[in-house]
């Protein structure tokens, strides 16, 4: 208490004074919080001392994007980073919210481009790996040269792991080069779904995964919905029909009561892998 006396008085701050508030969550962190104000027929969030709120650390889907606007009566920027990469790479100006999913551009002497799995460069509006280069990029992983050769190249180029497209000077991130999955020879984006799933009004978030079947993968996508919603599996996927072209729309979907989740609130999509696999590992054995 003294010390805080202290610096008020040091810079003349008086005891009534706001201070403006900044609010970062993942998606799932607002999706949570959109599903519970729903439940608790909270139309807004009044928090005069807030300023921004801003995502990361998932891709964020336009519905979350929305629910959260209409609740906070602010607009949610987006950004984009990963650990090998601190602070950051790219993200949405304060001065110039967007209305869509970007992540915005890059940050100040960071340099970005979009490669193909075989290494060719790819243009405006493609979809291929993110490799950056800057000063924020890390400079190896510890005591791992080998797995360090293989993230950065000669020249400095850092693979996110990450699938993503320019549209002009404007970053947007497509999702995981791991978790692409590969249905009959075409590519599905997990986040191209999970977009349509959360866009129901009953969806809180969804994860969707690859299942091997036969030499092929299966798309199956586990959903959480609001509680008490009478909406079911086939209700979901009578849903995607119409949005969805067939090879992208799962073959099951698994309803859960909570998605397993990091202290961040980031969705572990690994575990929801591993569950089907234990599932049929019992399967072979029964």
């Amino acid at each position: 208490m003294h010390l805080h006396n202290r610096v008020r008085s040091q810079y003349n701050v008086k005891a009534t004074a706001r201070f403006d508030m900044l609010m970062l969550g993942t998606p799932a962190m607002f999706a949570m919080t959109a599903e519970y104000a729903g439940r608790k027929g909270i139309a807004t969030i009044a928090a005069p001392d807030l300023r921004i709120i801003s995502s990361s650390g998932a891709p964020l889907e336009p519905e979350i994007k929305r629910t959260t606007e209409q609740l906070f009566g602010l607009p949610l920027h987006n950004g984009y980073g990963i650990t090998e990469c601190s602070p950051g790479i790219s993200g949405v100006r304060l001065d110039a919210p967007r209305t869509d999913n970007a992540v915005g551009v890059l940050l100040p002497g960071v340099e970005a481009r979009i490669r193909s799995a075989d290494g060719t460069p790819l243009g405006n509006g493609e979809v291929g790996e993110l490799h950056v280069r800057g000063p924020n990029v890390m400079r190896g992983y510890y005591r791992a040269p080998e797995l360090t050769a293989q993230a950065i190249d000669g020249e400095g180029w850092f693979n996110t792991g990450d699938l993503a497209r320019f549209e002009g000077d404007c970053l947007y991130i497509v999702g995981r080069t791991k978790e692409m999955i590969i249905r009959s020879g075409f590519n599905v984006y997990p986040a191209e779904v999970e977009a349509v799933l959360n866009s129901h009004q009953d969806v809180v978030q969804s994860a969707v995964v690859g299942r091997p079947a036969d030499g092929n993968e299966e798309v199956v996508a586990f959903v959480q919905m609001v509680q008490g919603s009478k909406t079911g599996a086939q209700d979901l996927l009578d849903f995607l029909k119409g949005q969805l072209a067939a090879y992208k729309r799962p073959s099951e979907i698994i309803l859960l009561d909570a998605m397993p989740a990091s202290s961040t609130g980031k969705i572990l999509k690994h575990k929801l892998a591993q569950s089907l696999r234990e599932v049929e590992k019992s399967a072979a054995f029964s």
